[in-house]
């Protein structure tokens, strides 16, 4: 599995828990859904996601590199 992905598999995680929490146990877990959703319109406009980073150090491949 590529970067884009992942990143897209754990950003849908992070708001569906965030919207889970907000809903089960405390509103103020819908101010994190408010920041991955700003971090992704963020990285739309910049080409840059801290969260891209760390799946590469973690080992992630680009998609490029699985191409090759």
């Amino acid at each position: 599995m590529h970067v884009e992905r992942m990143l897209r598999l754990v950003a849908g995680a992070f708001i569906l828990a965030s919207l889970a929490l907000g809903y089960l146990h405390s509103p103020y877990w819908y101010l994190f859904t408010a920041f991955v959703g700003l971090n992704l319109l963020q990285s739309g406009f910049t080409n840059w996601c801290l969260m891209m980073n760390i799946l590469r150090a973690l080992g992630v491949k680009d998609l490029e590199a699985t191409r090759t």
